[in-house]
């Protein structure tokens, strides 16, 4: 996704790749040297994560993840992903994880019960509401995500406004 149309739409976690006419250790600089009230940033080697401040921060609030890299001289590469709190994304997972565990061990009892000639009425049920449950989850998602929006657009905006002094020699999906 070109990092202009992220406006549009937001995926499960947007990405996007720029390539700037610049040396990297001058795009690290510009990165180490910013001071900004509303982000906090830190660098480890070539790794950049820009998370909004306790007091911005909610339970939807994103971050990005920038990488940093230059495979020819004069040319640097960002890569950048925008996500959830890695806590929240891991417990999202561990959720969707669970619920899909027990619908697979409710399905097997609901197959061997069916085998046997038992009533299997109970174990339908159980499956049924474990799908209901994926579905909240998936709304709770999408709630969360545009619940996010505006932080995000403020995240991107940042990265632009810090890179602005570099020529920019291409976007790519």
């Amino acid at each position: 996704m070109i990092m202009s149309d992220l406006t549009n739409e937001i995926v499960l976690r947007p990405r996007f790749r720029l390539s700037l006419r610049t040396e990297l250790e001058q795009l690290e600089q510009v990165f180490d040297g910013i001071n900004n009230s509303s982000f906090d940033i830190k660098r480890l080697d070539e790794h950049i994560f820009i998370k909004f401040k306790k007091p911005e921060t909610t339970f939807w609030t994103p971050q990005l993840h920038l990488e940093l890299s230059s495979f020819e001289k004069g040319v640097s590469n960002i890569r950048g992903v925008f996500g959830p709190n890695p806590t929240l994304w891991t417990f999202f997972m561990f959720l969707h994880f669970g619920v899909g565990t027990l619908f697979i061990i409710m399905g097997i009892f609901a197959y061997s019960n069916y085998s046997l000639g038992k009533d299997i009425t109970l174990w339908l049920v159980g499956m049924c509401f474990l799908v209901v449950i994926w579905f909240a989850l998936y709304a709770f998602g999408r709630l969360g995500k545009s619940k996010g929006r505006g932080q995000m657009e403020q995240l991107k905006q940042f990265v632009r406004d810090a890179i602005a002094p570099f020529e920019r020699i291409s976007n790519e999906d």
